[in-house]
């Protein structure tokens, strides 16, 4: 007998900054099984779209400009909302973090991060709800811990070997935000690090599907290789 195929999961993206709504949107739109129902930058729409819309889980940004994150999960949960949440924020303040999980916040991202990165939370995610809705039974702690790792441990992609997720954001965040391309010399110098590190962390990226490179003639001479985020 076929097994039933996985429901699409429909996410709600909350971010305010509208470069980063536009990546986190089409992020999410490369993960199989996840689909956008809508896109917003204020907890106020957030709430209406919760409730005009069947969502299934938040990417909802820490700081909104007219409610902090915690309070719409707060708000959520008053309202009898059940949608899950996966936080985004660029702030490393470990109080956050602990509210977050005290709200049963079942992921937390840092920004800016890279599509790998959302995918394997999205995946991770996505083992978590197939398990809990399996209607299996649990009889072991190791069953039961097992349920839970799921949303929190994305094991899937793994950075090579000397590369920090710190330094590929900040690439990430360069070419996101650039109106053209970058060349590794320009993003070196924006990071301070080596052409050829930045170099490294570019050619990642296109790698990766994130990036594209392309010449960039300026006269006579060899064209040099520039960076543009794929949009």
């Amino acid at each position: 007998m076929t097994e039933p195929e996985a429901a699409t999961l429909r996410v709600l993206v909350v971010e305010d900054e509208p470069i980063a709504a536009e990546a986190h949107t089409a992020y999410v739109g490369r993960v199989a099984g996840f689909v956008v129902a809508a896109t917003v930058g204020t907890s106020q729409a957030a709430l209406k779209a919760l409730q005009d819309k069947q969502i299934d889980v938040v990417l909802l940004d820490m700081n909104l400009p007219d409610r902090h994150g915690l309070d719409v999960v707060r708000a959520m949960r008053a309202a009898g909302h059940r949608a899950d949440v996966i936080a985004v924020t660029s702030a490393r303040d470990l109080d956050v973090v602990r509210a977050a999980v005290s709200l049963g916040i079942v992921q937390y991202l840092l920004k800016p991060f890279v599509f790998a990165t959302l995918r394997d939370r999205l995946l991770a995610y996505r083992a978590y709800r197939d398990q809990l809705v399996a209607g299996e039974e649990v009889s072991t702690q190791a069953q039961v811990d097992e349920v839970f790792a799921g949303a929190r441990v994305a094991g899937e992609a793994r950075l090579p070997k000397g590369m920090g997720e710190e330094l590929l954001a900040g690439v990430s965040r360069l070419l996101r935000e650039s109106d053209g391309g970058r060349s590794a010399s320009e993003l070196a110098d924006a990071l301070g690090v080596s052409r050829v590190t930045a170099r490294r962390y570019a050619e990642h990226l296109c790698e990766t599907r994130v990036a594209v490179r392309r010449n960039r003639y300026a006269g006579a001479g060899r064209p040099e290789v520039e960076y543009l985020w794929s949009r």
